[in-house]
């Protein structure tokens, strides 16, 4: 234990009294209809911290009236692309504004380090930002070569209202990735955080009636995937559901909204590797893979998990990443100088400790880890910083969504082989290759089966970059052009010139 950077209790102090949540229902905060409350305990702290209303079917109800109504009467659907834009650009600078209160919340709630939430929130108002753009440059088509007598025109229209079902793992950047694109694009919406990071979406919702948002047109229910995640999958007056977590779950959804035939998008899991040629640079490799697998305590879908590294160079590649990985500050998050927190729950913590043990009995070497973290006076939960070798591709950890700071390691010998284990998995959301090599780079990115490919680094966004995965990952886009595009309806419309039509019955 004294090997690992491990940073104890902080001075930062909790807050008196938890966050109290309410319901955010056609402009007004309501407690649920039935009085339901439920608690948010610390991950890291062991306190409650939020308590929030337990939304039932009946909120839901009134969340989508109010949605389908501001929709429909078109006070907000049928606005100037300016008008829309103005206001995602005041939102982006309450967020700013609030950056700080909204990291403590989003710390305390998922135990993610104070210091990543700062910068994820950042991340998030930059994200208004580029939508506000979009909203002002978004356009149809014409077309004018039909014949002299006719022209064509493509609209492009919001596609109506939208269920989105947000993640704990980061649940303000991810709202942020899929609300203000939907208003752009001039939708309304009903929101449902996670159960156990409720607070940051309560205070969006504040910041947005604060810039003016019309009633109805935002909407958040609080709650449990059932039954408010169902509620507002099957309701065949929701137009759309966009959903990002598990794999899992995600398929329940693509079942339960087929009954009304309603767009999904999908934003699921993956098993994202970093392939490690022997010309690679191996020191800004070894911080890339550290830093792939130990972000958000590997409670990411992004996360880089697995390492497929060249057989020349895998045992130099494994025990320098072992030796950075215990110079990882873990520990309070609420210390500015840690860089990775606690494991969401109990029950998490128990699920990476059994991919552990299972891959320990199937014949791979830790070499690293592979047991909880105790942090001196913190009551939460915490894994310590694992590297596993010896991993063979059929064993469990190399293919299923760990989510968790465990890293497996495979080797290979010919890049042939090393793209046969990038692709022999169930997921496709990232990829990433480390090459000097530009060739190598890439053959990589067009053979590899992922939504997002990096050559010599790992985990770099931009808002004008599309995500979004393949096979098991989801379906759909986010950011980019694209992610406007996913609440858009494109309607054809075809115009005769003059009364030139020739009759069908002479």
């Amino acid at each position: 234990m004294s090997e690992l950077n491990v940073v104890s209790l902080s001075e930062a102090q909790l807050p008196a009294e938890p966050f109290r949540a309410r319901h955010l229902i056609n402009g007004e905060w309501q407690a649920s209809a039935d009085g339901a409350t439920f608690e948010r305990v610390s991950p890291s702290h062991g306190k409650v911290v939020t308590i929030a209303g337990k939304g039932g079917p009946r909120d839901v109800d009134a969340a989508v009236f109010a949605a389908r109504k501001a929709f429909d009467k078109g006070g907000w659907s049928r606005t100037s692309g300016k008008e829309r834009a103005t206001l995602l650009l005041k939102i982006a600078d309450l967020i700013d504004r609030e950056r700080e209160r909204i990291a403590f919340h989003e710390t305390l709630e998922s135990g993610k380090p104070i210091s990543q939430a700062m910068a994820e929130i950042e991340g998030a108002s930059d994200l208004w930002r580029f939508a506000a753009s979009l909203a002002r440059t978004m356009h149809g088509d014409s077309h004018n070569s039909l014949g002299s007598d006719m022209l064509g025109v493509v609209l492009k229209e919001p596609i109506g209202v939208v269920s989105m079902i947000t993640p704990w793992n980061f649940p303000f950047l991810i709202v942020s990735q899929k609300l203000p694109f939907a208003l752009a694009a001039g939708c309304t919406a009903v929101i449902k955080p996670s159960e156990m990071t409720p607070a940051t979406t309560v205070i969006l919702g504040e910041l947005c009636m604060e810039a003016g948002v019309p009633a109805g047109v935002v909407n958040i229910v609080l709650g449990y995937g059932d039954p408010v995640g169902t509620a507002m999958t099957t309701d065949k007056r929701v137009d759309m559901v966009t959903f990002t977590g598990s794999t899992g779950v995600g398929k329940a959804i693509v079942s339960a909204a087929s009954g009304t035939l309603k767009k999904v998008s999908l934003e699921l899991g993956g098993k994202n590797p970093q392939v490690v040629f022997p010309d690679a640079d191996l020191e800004s490799a070894i911080d890339a893979i550290v830093f792939g697998v130990y972000f958000n305590a590997g409670e990411c879908c992004n996360s880089g998990s697995r390492i497929i590294v060249h057989e020349d160079v895998a045992e130099d590649v494994i025990a320098r990443t072992v030796d950075l990985s215990r110079q990882v500050p873990f520990g309070d998050p609420l210390d500015p100088s840690t860089k990775v927190g606690a494991i969401i729950t109990a029950d998490h913590q128990g699920k990476i400790e059994g991919y552990v043990r299972d891959a320990e009995q199937s014949g791979a070497d830790i070499r690293l880890g592979g047991e909880a973290l105790d942090v001196p006076g913190l009551s939460g939960q915490f894994y310590q910083p694992t590297v596993i070798a010896n991993v063979q591709s059929n064993m469990a950890i190399a293919r299923e969504e760990v989510f968790g700071p465990v890293l497996s390691v495979l080797t290979f010998k010919t890049l042939d082989e090393a793209i046969e284990l990038v692709n022999d998995a169930d997921y496709g959301l990232s990829a990433g290759v480390w090459s000097d090599n530009v060739h190598t780079c890439l053959e990589f990115a067009r053979r590899a089966r992922a939504g997002t490919v990096w050559t010599n680094t790992w985990m770099d966004g931009f808002p004008e970059l599309p995500f979004g995965g393949m096979k098991e990952s989801g379906q759909g886009r986010e950011l980019g052009k694209y992610g406007l595009e996913e609440f858009l309806e494109v309607k054809t419309v075809t115009m005769r010139i003059g009364r030139t039509r020739a009759p069908w019955v002479s």
